[in-house]
């Protein structure tokens, strides 16, 4: 079916800009890079997540965690913009918005909160349960993901806003424990590795 054609919406860009189809893009500092460059696949990977953030909100059909986890969308395109945007390079570090140390402060009280609402871990725990559960296990492995190639680009590059891996590092534990919340909120235990 054909989508009707509103003539009072306007487009203020377009989506194609055909200056990537050579395999490169470019950075918030006006540099152009392969889209293989590890800065480019870190920011895939967040992309990747905020995705995944995406879908756990699309199926919490009652609101269980749509409070906690609409809030990270817009700091994980900041995360973006952040990566995008090398430290100091002249006239790109005063306009980038930036993850900010009271972030992973933020994260940090969240989880505190959670935990006490969640019975002890006597056994590892099993990515799973309940379907809002297991997706946010599974953004939880991308977000591993993510901060392991951050490392990797802070290695080389050294131009990376050290709370950047903080925040990722934090968020990846806050995903696991609202994994667990979720499940409990819904009444399905967390699958528990009980060995051979």
């Amino acid at each position: 079916m054909r989508a009707n054609h509103n003539p009072d919406c306007k487009s203020s860009t377009k989506v194609y800009t055909r200056r990537g189809d050579n395999g490169e893009t470019g950075l918030l500092d006006g540099n152009r890079v392969s889209k293989q460059n590890l800065r480019i696949e870190v920011n895939g990977t967040i992309d990747e997540l905020n995705s995944w953030i995406g879908y756990v909100r699309a199926i919490d059909k009652e609101k269980i965690v749509e409070d906690l986890v609409a809030r990270l969308q817009p700091k994980l395109n900041i995360l973006c913009s952040d990566i995008a945007a090398p430290l100091g390079k002249a006239g790109v570090t005063e306009k980038t918005s930036r993850i900010l140390p009271d972030w992973v402060r933020e994260l940090e009280d969240e989880i505190d909160r959670l935990e006490k609402d969640l019975l002890m871990i006597t056994r590892p725990i099993l990515p799973g349960g309940s379907p809002i559960g297991a997706s946010l296990h599974l953004a939880r492995t991308v977000c591993r993901r993510a901060e392991l190639l951050l490392v990797h680009l802070q290695s080389e590059e050294e131009d990376i806003n050290p709370a950047v891996i903080r925040f990722l590092n934090r968020l990846s534990d806050y995903l696991f424990t609202l994994a667990r919340w979720a499940n409990q909120i819904v009444g399905v235990a967390d699958a528990q590795d009980v060995g051979e």
